[in-house]
C-alpha cells in the first residue's frame, strides 16, 4: 500500500495532452489568467470590458459589429456586455454619421481614465517571468497565426 505522499511525487502521465495546441492553450491560460483578472479587479473592470476598452481606445469611433467580430462575441451577447458597461458609464454609443443604421463606440472620460490606469498595470505583466523577450515575441508570434487571419 502506497502512501499519499509517495503517490505526490509520481509524475502524471500527461504525454497525450501535451501534445495538444488546446491543452497547452487551456494550462497556460490557467496559470496567467489569475494576474489579469486581479488587475482588473482593482480597476473594477472585467478582463472582457478590458479588452473592450482597448479595442475602442485604439479604435475610434469602431462599431457594435466590428468589435464584437473582432473579438469573437456573438451580437446579443456583446449587446448585453455594452449595455453594462454604458450604465457604468464607461463608454456611450453615439449614432454613426456614415451610417445611421450603426452606432459608433466611445470611450467615456470615465472610461479613458480607467482604462489607462488598468493598461499602465497590465503592461507591467504582459509576459511571464519564465520567458526570456524573444521566447514571449516568439510564443505571441505563433498564438496569433491561430486566431488571425493569415
Amino acid at each position: 500500500m502506497m502512501t499519499s505522499g509517495a503517490n505526490e511525487l509520481e509524475q502524471v502521465d500527461q504525454s497525450f495532452l501535451l501534445d495538444l495546441l488546446g491543452y497547452n492553450c487551456v494550462q497556460a491560460f490557467l496559470h496567467v489568467e489569475p494576474v489579469m483578472k486581479k488587475i482588473c479587479r482593482r480597476h473594477q473592470l472585467r478582463p472582457v470590458e478590458f479588452t473592450v476598452l482597448s479595442i475602442v481606445s485604439a479604435n475610434p469611433g469602431i462599431n457594435q459589429k466590428r468589435l464584437g467580430e473582432t473579438i469573437n462575441v456573438s451580437a446579443p451577447n456583446l449587446a448585453t456586455l455594452l449595455d453594462r458597461m454604458e450604465q457604468s458609464g464607461l463608454l456611450t454609443r453615439q449614432r454613426s454619421r456614415q451610417d445611421k443604421r450603426s452606432h459608433e463606440l466611445v470611450l467615456t472620460t470615465a472610461g479613458a481614465e480607467r482604462y489607462e490606469k488598468a493598461r499602465k498595470q497590465v503592461e507591467q505583466h504582459k509576459s511571464h517571468p519564465a520567458l526570456t523577450e524573444q521566447e514571449h515575441r516568439q510564443l505571441i508570434k505563433l498564438l496569433q497565426k491561430v486566431f488571425l487571419p493569415q
